[in-house]
Order: structure tokens, then C-alpha cells, then sequence
């Protein structure tokens, strides 16, 4: 049978995770791949894949790259599988999490010693490339593609076989200091361990997760084709399926516009005057603020099927993304006490986390130039996909204008992989769809 609107979402889904723990009984490779869309249920395949290896007797290591990522699979394994003994592999100083220290079958330390009688042990690459002894029959990585090449270089030595499961899509890993002695080499360390693993090794089976369950029917083809224009994916739900409706009314200013148009179409773009800003707009940086304290206000409610009653868009559910830190810091000022629990981070620190609404902070507002760092596509991608139910995009007009004068002069290497998409086409997919929908703002603030 065909895949696509003829097979419901979750047959569709089933059957690549089921060829996926196929490949990974038969023994027959020593590495599997998987590619996952935003929301797709990485983490969902990883608890699944360890809870079967860890059944059969088959014991593993799993490796994530950040603590907050450790601690989110520990809390998901220890209520899959209340049986099993989980180790908690830690620095000296860590303190566990409530996620953590809630399971009396979790065990923390900071040698594998100590973990022995463990089915499986959780820690984060840094912490395992200081492991010197012990080898694992399996290892699952999970974010593979944010995890440097060296980085695996250094825990490869700790298991015999591999699941990567990651999103091609988001963001590459980066570095503080120069790598251009390195460009072109195929074990290149700036290069994700994904595309380093299959360079040297392009047997490997590479299976691709169909389906996000987090983006809207709204959201998933125009994230797909603007950050996965050659593999695609669908949403899970339908346009039925779910709703954000507002039961307070506003006064019909133009933020009121946005909020609106966000709610009933799932995207909007609120445009500012152009100007060239500096890297803290603090007109921008209110028009964000102003926008999250509007949903709270106008009560918005977000039906779907994890709640078909319906359920209200609290603060803790609003996420406001920025390309830096100091414009985090610019709209967390303006957001007031009225705006607690509302989450302000950088694309870096929002990744793999999920909202009903989100308001992101175009990265090139306001700009004069388009940087490498501006324009990479991954971070676009992740302030993107955050959201179930709607997106506002803040921009200064005039970004199209910008790409069309900032083409791209970065040196052209020999050996060196392309990657699709590049930024230009994704903002141009991204502005494009957009454009259909916005509304000139008029630099308000917070409680106006």
C-alpha cells in the first residue's frame, strides 16, 4: 500500500519503527540510523528501543548531550520500565533532578563502578568520555546530529553496536575556536557524528521517522519543505483536529490582528517599521512581550486530542524564542510579573522542547548584514517547530530585501558535504509563506 494520506499517521509510523527495531535485532550492522522531523517521537523510539534491548538481557549505555536531555529520558525509562535498575552516570557535583531522585529504581554516581548492577546507565558524551574501562554490546545516541564527530571518536571505544536517532534538521554543533584547519578532512570534528559515521560507513541502514506529532496540520508541510525539502514528513493530526480559539475580547489594536490570524490559521507575522536596530531591538524585543501577554489575556484555549474539552493556554504553555542571549534578557524585562512562567530562551536552549504557542524573534530583524550564523537554517528550523497549535513570527520588513543583497561568499570546499537546505532558500520558503499573513505592529509595550 502506498504511504501518504492512504495510510493513517500512525500505521505510517509504526512501520518504519518497527523495520527500525528489526535492524537492530538481526545483529546484522553495527551501527542503524534514524532521522526524525521535529516532534516525531525521538525520544519515544529511544525508551522503546531500550526498554527491548534492555528485556532481552542486553545491556547498554545511552548517550545524550546535555543533562536536561539525561535527566528527560531517565524520568520517561523509569515509568516505562519500574522493573528495571537505571544508572544515572553523573559529575561529582551533580544534583539530581526531581525527575531523578523521584524513582527509588534510578541510582546516581560518578563511576560505572558504581553502576554495575544497572540494566542500562544514562549519561551525557562529555561525562562518557572520561569513562576509560567497560564495553557495552549497545549504545543508543540520542541528538545524534548535535553531537560533534569527535565527540563519538572519544566514546566509540565503550560499545560494540549503535542506534543514532537525531534531526538532520536542527541545529549542527558549533565551536568557540577557529576549525578551518580541519575543513574538507572526512573526520572533520565540526562535522555532526551522523554525517562523519555514514561518510566512513554508508552501509548503514538509514530509516526516516514519516510522521510529527507535535506540529499541526498547519505547520508540518511548510516546515517540511522550507527544512526537509527531500525527505518531507506529515503531520500526525488533521486541520480538524485541533483549535486555539480566544474567549476574551481585545481592544483590535494590531497585536490584536496577529494573535488573531495565529489562532485561526496556526502562523502569522507581525512586521515592524524597517530600520536597521541594533542586535538588542528593544522595539522588537516589547512587540514580543506584548504578543505573549495578549494570548494570556485573551484566554486562549487549545483544543486537541490530548484534550478534546479543551485546555487554557497558560503561561508555562507560551514560549518566546531569540537568536541571542541578550535579546532573551530584553524581552524577559518587558514581559513583567504579568508574563511569569513564560518561557525566553535561545533556539540553543529551546530545542526539543514543545509549546502550544510560540513568538519567535526573526534572527535577521532589523540587521544589516545576513551572517553565517544569522542564516543557518537550523536555527530557524527549531524556533519553528516548537509550537502545537500556532506561531508569530516579529520581524522588521525588509529581510527579503536583505537576502537578495547578502548573497552567499562563503568559500567553496573541496570534500566537504552541501547542506540542504541552505539558509537563503529556507528563510525565502519561510517569508514566502508568511507573507500571506501579517500585520504591521506599532512597537507596543507590555501592558498597552
Amino acid at each position: 500500500m502506498p504511504t501518504g494520506l492512504t495510510v493513517p499517521p500512525a500505521v505510517e509510523a509504526e512501520r518504519v519503527i518497527t523495520a527500525v527495531l528489526a535492524d537492530l535485532r538481526s545483529g546484522a550492522h553495527r551501527g542503524v540510523v534514524v532521522d526524525s522531523p521535529p516532534g516525531a517521537g525521538k525520544s519515544t523510539l529511544v525508551v522503546r528501543a531500550a526498554t527491548e534491548l534492555a528485556a532481552a538481557g542486553e545491556p547498554l549505555i545511552i548517550i545524550a548531550q546535555t543533562n536536561e536531555q539525561v535527566d528527560d529520558l531517565i524520568d520517561r525509562l523509569a515509568r516505562k520500565t519500574p522493573q528495571l535498575r537505571i544508572g544515572r552516570l553523573s559529575a561529582t557535583d551533580y544534583q539530581p533532578s526531581e525527575r531523578v531522585a523521584g524513582h527509588d529504581t534510578v541510582q546516581v554516581a560518578a563511576k560505572v563502578a558504581d553502576l554495575a548492577g544497572s540494566a542500562m546507565i544514562i549519561g551525557t558524551a562529555a561525562k562518557w568520555a572520561t569513562v576509560s574501562e567497560g564495553i557495552w554490546p549497545w549504545a543508543i545516541v540520542d541528538e545524534a546530529y548535535q553531537m560533534r564527530s569527535d565527540a563519538l571518536l572519544r566514546v566509540a571505544g565503550r560499545f560494540e553496536r549503535a542506534l543514532f536517532v537525531g534531526d538532520p534538521g536542527q541545529l549542527d554543533p558549533f565551536s568557540t575556536v577557529e576549525t578551518a584547519r580541519w575543513t574538507g578532512l572526512t573526520w572533520d570534528p565540526m562535522q555532526s557524528a551522523v554525517v562523519t559515521l555514514l561518510r566512513h560507513n554508508p552501509e548503514l541502514p538509514v530509516h526516516r521517522l514519516p510522521v510529527s506529532w507535535r506540529l499541526p496540520a498547519s505547520a508540518a508541510p511548510v516546515v517540511a519543505q522550507a527544512f526537509y525539502p527531500f525527505t518531507g514528513f506529515r503531520a500526525g493530526t488533521g486541520p480538524a483536529d485541533r483549535a486555539l480559539s480566544l474567549t476574551e475580547p481585545g481592544p483590535g489594536d494590531p497585536v490584536d490582528a496577529t494573535v488573531e490570524l495565529a489562532a485561526a490559521s496556526g502562523w502569522a507575522l507581525h512586521e515592524l517599521p524597517a530600520r536597521h536596530t541594533l542586535r538588542t531591538d528593544g522595539e522588537a524585543a516589547a512587540a514580543c512581550a506584548e504578543l505573549a501577554l495578549r494570548v494570556l489575556r485573551r484566554g486562549a484555549v487549545a483544543v486537541s486530542e490530548q484534550a478534546p474539552g479543551g485546555a487554557a493556554v497558560t503561561a508555562d504553555r507560551i514560549a518566546v524564542g531569540a537568536a541571542h542571549r541578550d535579546q532573551v534578557a530584553a524581552i524577559r524585562a518587558r514581559l513583567g510579573a504579568a508574563g511569569a512562567g513564560v518561557t525566553v530562551d535561545t533556539a540553543n536552549r529551546l530545542q526539543g522542547r514543545e509549546y502550544d504557542m510560540t513568538i519567535v524573534l526573526h534572527p535577521l530583524s532589523g540587521r544589516r548584514d545576513a551572517t553565517a550564523f544569522h542564516l543557518e537554517s537550523g536555527r530557524l528550523c527549531v524556533l519553528a517547530s516548537r509550537h502545537r497549535h500556532a506561531c508569530v513570527v516579529v520581524a522588521r520588513t525588509g529581510i527579503a530585501e536583505l537576502l537578495d543583497a547578502h548573497p552567499s561568499t562563503e568559500r567553496v570546499h573541496l570534500d566537504v558535504p552541501v547542506k540542504f537546505p541552505d539558509g537563503w532558500a529556507a528563510n525565502q520558503t519561510m517569508l514566502t509563506h508568511l507573507g500571506s499573513g501579517r500585520f504591521p505592529g506599532r512597537g507596543p509595550t507590555p501592558g498597552g
